[in-house]
């Protein structure tokens, strides 16, 4: 297996605690966080934030509609991060496989959160996932937006 690897990293002002807590127990809550992406996220089978769960998003990527049914492959407390591996949807047309990694790190009032993409083409003529990635960047700063404090 010829795994790629894509990263990217943005500081957010809200709550790295909670943001993690969001990707962990409460994904289903995006949809509400950032409407212009996420249209829902779906239990389909396990319960929210247990290893083995699979979640099924609607969102909207580069103007589509779109699904991705992912299972909940490892949440690590201490480090602050869950990983998904999408095991059904338009993201598979074009990878055979599909990891994402969303991991936050608390520095005192910053926050940094880091989007890992492990994946494999399904031929050579299928380009790097940045626009997945710029995608999953605007959701995070959506989230980061929705937590800070309103002002009058």
């Amino acid at each position: 297996m010829n795994l790629s690897t894509l990263v990217n990293q943005v500081t957010i002002k809200s709550d790295g605690d909670v943001f993690h807590e969001i990707f962990r127990q409460r994904p289903h809550h995006i949809s509400e966080m950032s409407p212009g992406c996420i249209k829902g996220v779906n239990l389909h089978d396990g319960e929210w934030g247990v290893v083995g769960s699979v979640i099924v998003w609607d969102f909207i990527h580069d103007g589509k509609s779109k699904v991705a049914k992912e299972v909940i492959e490892a949440i690590d407390e201490e480090k602050k991060s869950v990983c998904f591996k999408v095991i059904g949807g338009d993201i598979l047309e074009a990878y055979k496989t599909f990891l994402i990694t969303v991991h936050v790190d608390t520095n005192g009032e910053e926050n940094i959160v880091t989007w890992t993409f492990h994946y494999e083409k399904l031929n050579e003529d299928i380009g790097e996932p940045n626009s997945l990635m710029d995608f999953c960047l605007t959701v995070t700063k959506d989230i980061e937006n929705h937590h800070l404090p309103k002002s009058n």
